[in-house]
């Protein structure tokens, strides 16, 4: 059986991923979809009749939930064609003011997903297969005000760069996506308690148009996937300035 899986697939940057899979028509026996809201993943069936679901209401915060995946794929033993990992989210506000339980959910849906999924599928990737990654532009610089979040791309770009090179053999397809800010229900929970900077607002791209240069550019081969100019000129920029710079000017606690 040929499939493919993709995480985050009730909402934002997932369901468009899973749009555009259904789009190119890539012959899959089915497609795993995977959230924590099982209704809204059941939309999926019933709006697509012509491909096959199977849908699997996964918190991937929760280590036991990983068990029923594992379940899943020891008795189907898949031949994986396409994985996405879209599941994420962040929290903007100072270190010293997050609960720390907040911030530990991020390390664990944000990282520790990302590295369990990952060793759960590679069994069952075929040769050439296709991995996309949610990274994120805020893993190009460190980011006062959303330091845990920017920390955690900052692991997941690390770690999907490696994971591409050590599968070279394999010739699997490895890209991770940086996206800046996308208009999607991220924003609801990261600025829940702080407003988005001004800046920020100016550059939300569409989210179809972020995923449809990630499939472009993983058709392509390609490591990482910025979309648009503001975000590559900014790429450029944490490449050419030392990073103590923007962090002179960033972060400072205004005075009441």
């Amino acid at each position: 059986m040929k499939i493919g899986i993709i995480t985050g697939a009730s909402s934002g940057m997932g369901k468009e991923f899973v749009k555009i899979a259904l789009e190119e028509n890539l012959d899959l026996d089915e497609i795993w979809v995977i959230a924590r809201r099982k209704e809204r993943l059941e939309i999926w069936q019933k709006h697509y009749k012509e491909q096959t679901f199977r849908v699997l209401p996964l918190d991937l915060q929760k280590k036991e939930e990983f068990e029923i995946l594992k379940k899943e794929l020891e008795e189907c033993c898949p031949e994986i064609s396409l994985l996405i990992h879209s599941a994420g989210f962040g929290i903007m506000g100072r270190i010293e003011e997050l609960p720390v339980e907040e911030q530990t959910e991020m390390v664990d849906v944000n990282c520790r997903s990302v590295v369990e999924l990952t060793s759960l599928v590679l069994p069952y990737m075929e040769e050439s297969g296709r991995m996309i990654f949610m990274a994120s532009s805020a893993a190009f610089l460190p980011q006062p005000g959303f330091g845990v979040y920017a920390a955690t791309k900052a692991f997941t770009l690390s770690y999907v760069r490696s994971l591409r090179a050590e599968m070279r053999y394999k010739k699997l397809r490895v890209t991770a996506v940086c996206p800046g800010a996308v208009k999607t229900e991220f924003f609801n929970r990261a600025a829940a308690k702080r407003h988005i900077p001004a800046y920020k607002k100016m550059v939300m791209a569409d989210p179809k148009k972020v995923v449809k240069k990630a499939w472009k550019d993983n058709l392509q081969d390609k490591e990482i996937s910025v979309y648009g100019k503001p975000m590559q000129l900014f790429w450029l920029g944490t490449k050419l300035i030392p990073h103590q710079i923007f962090l002179h000017f960033m972060g400072r606690k205004k005075e009441a």
